[in-house]
C-alpha cells in the first residue's frame, strides 16, 4: 500500500482567494507555501481511492499518475465528512463513467442534493465506509436543521496485510482507535486553540470549530509507534511559513507536516 498527498489545506487553500493574511499574501509571493486543498490517494492492490473531492479534485487527479486518464474511469471516492471542501468536487467529476461514494449514512444524507445534480450525467453508487472511526458530531453549516451524530465527521482507516493508514483531516475529538496505525495523517487546521479568534476569522476556538489544536495533539502524536504527519492547515497557520519556528518544534517531537506531492509507501 502506498498514497500520495495530493494537498494539505483547509477550506479556501492557499492562498485563499479573498484574503491578504500573513500567510495568503506570502504564499502569493512565494509559490512554494502554496496548498491545494487536503486530500490524498490511496492505492493497494485492489485499485486507487480518492480521499476527499475537494474543488481542486481535477488537478489532484491529473497529477497523481495513480489515475490514468480515459473515458472508461470510475473513480471510487472517499468521504470523511460532508464539508463542501471535501466534497464539492463531486460535481467536477462529473464526467466520469460511474462514481462509487463510500460515507457514513450522514454524510450520505446531508449530500442527496448532489446525488440528484449528477443522476443525469454519471451513475452514482454510494457505500458505507466500513472501518470509519468517529471523531465528531460538526454538521457542516448547511446541514445544522439536521440531529447531531458521531458519523457527522470520521477518520478513513486503510488496511492491507498487517498495515494500515489513517486519515483524519478534521479531528474534533482524541481517539484511541488512530493509535496503531503505521501512518497517522491527522488535523493540523491551527496551531493554538486561540489562532481562529486571535487572527479575527472566528469569535470561537479551534476546539469549538470542531478542530483539536496541534498544541493539545502533538505530544500524544509523539508518543505513538507509526509515522505521524499534519494535515489541513489553515491559511492562518505559521506552519503555512516553511521557516515558522513551529516546524522545528515538530521536528523535534518527531512529528511531521504533510506536503503536496509527497509519496508514503507502507
Amino acid at each position: 500500500m502506498r498514497l500520495q498527498v495530493l494537498g494539505t489545506a483547509a477550506g479556501g487553500g492557499v492562498p485563499q482567494w479573498n484574503c491578504a493574511c500573513p500567510g495568503c499574501t506570502g504564499a502569493r509571493a512565494n509559490p512554494g507555501w502554496r496548498r491545494r486543498h487536503a486530500s490524498i490517494a490511496v492505492q493497494r492492490e485492489d485499485g486507487c481511492v480518492l480521499v476527499n473531492a475537494t474543488p481542486d479534485v481535477a488537478d489532484q487527479i491529473a497529477e497523481c499518475a495513480w489515475f490514468a486518464p480515459g473515458r472508461g474511469i470510475a473513480p471510487r471516492v472517499v468521504l470523511t465528512d460532508a464539508e463542501l471542501d471535501h466534497t464539492i468536487g463531486l460535481l467536477r467529476l462529473r464526467e466520469a463513467a460511474a462514481l462509487e461514494v463510500f460515507s457514513t449514512p450522514e454524510v450520505r444524507r446531508a449530500l442527496h442534493p448532489f446525488a440528484t445534480l449528477l443522476r443525469p450525467y454519471t451513475t452514482l453508487t454510494w457505500h458505507d465506509l466500513d472501518d470509519a472511526i468517529p471523531l465528531s458530531d460538526k454538521r457542516p453549516r448547511y446541514a445544522r436543521q439536521d440531529p447531531p451524530a458521531p458519523g457527522w465527521v470520521s477518520a478513513a482507516r486503510f488496511r492491507e496485510g498487517s498495515r494500515s493508514v489513517v486519515y483524519a483531516p478534521a479531528m474534533g475529538v482524541w481517539s484511541p482507535l488512530i493509535e496503531d496505525a503505521d501512518c497517522v495523517i491527522v488535523d493540523g487546521t491551527f496551531w493554538d486553540d486561540e489562532e481562529p479568534r486571535r487572527t479575527g476569522i472566528s469569535t470561537r476556538t479551534a476546539t469549538e470549530m470542531g478542530h483539536l489544536p496541534i498544541e493539545a495533539t502533538m505530544k500524544r502524536l509523539a508518543r505513538l509507534p507509526g509515522r505521524c504527519l499534519y494535515t489541513h492547515l489553515n491559511n492562518t497557520n505559521p506552519l503555512v511559513d516553511p521557516a515558522a519556528e513551529q516546524h522545528q518544534v515538530l521536528a523535534e517531537l518527531g512529528l511531521e507536516v504533510a506536503a503536496d506531492g509527497m509519496v508514503i509507501e507502507l
